[in-house]
């Protein structure tokens, strides 16, 4: 299985719509909202990878705990995207394998300063170019830390089934 970025922002887009609808938000600009929930995803993602911790010897969390963080940040990626009228349907995996790759070379410190540079930058023009950069970086993030593709969407479909358990119990 190949990472589906269509039927990743399609998920995404029914999770959004349902939250909006659901808490009354129609009438709001959620942007800024989703820039700093990103921003703060990735500093718990950071977190449990404990890669700029040189002060501890304690070691990163587990595999799987550090691949929900990651999704969490996926989601609003997503959200961005979707909200810019990102068309997932013209990258090709391919392209996606090669641009990863390409911004995945630094170190795991650099790759996270990179995906924050790229989410400020992202937010402070709201250019579909730029946007295509900070998904780039974030799915090079997801390679640097050893995730596949595949993995990648499975976590994201796990945690997406768990987000819309959340709706249901009132989170």
């Amino acid at each position: 299985m190949k990472m589906n970025l269509t039927r990743i922002f399609g998920m995404q887009k029914v999770l959004d719509t349902r939250i909006v609808k659901e808490h009354g938000l129609e009438e709001q600009n959620l942007f800024y909202n989703m820039i700093l929930a990103l921003q703060v995803e990735i500093g718990e993602l950071a977190n449990e990878t404990r890669c700029f911790k040189h002060w501890s010897n304690k070691g990163p969390s587990e595999k799987e705990v550090i691949l929900m963080e990651y999704v969490d940040g996926l989601h609003f990626i997503a959200s961005l995207g979707n909200g810019i009228g990102f068309n997932s349907k013209k990258y090709n995996l391919e392209m996606l394998e090669l641009k990863s790759k390409v911004y995945a070379a630094s170190s795991l410190v650099n790759q996270f300063n990179n995906v924050y540079e790229a989410v400020s930058e992202f937010r402070a023009t709201q250019d579909m170019e730029l946007y295509e950069e900070l998904l780039y970086s974030f799915l090079g993030l997801g390679k640097k830390l050893g995730f596949t593709f595949e993995e990648i969407e499975q976590g994201y479909c796990k945690k997406n089934e768990v987000n819309h358990q959340r709706q249901n119990n009132g989170y």
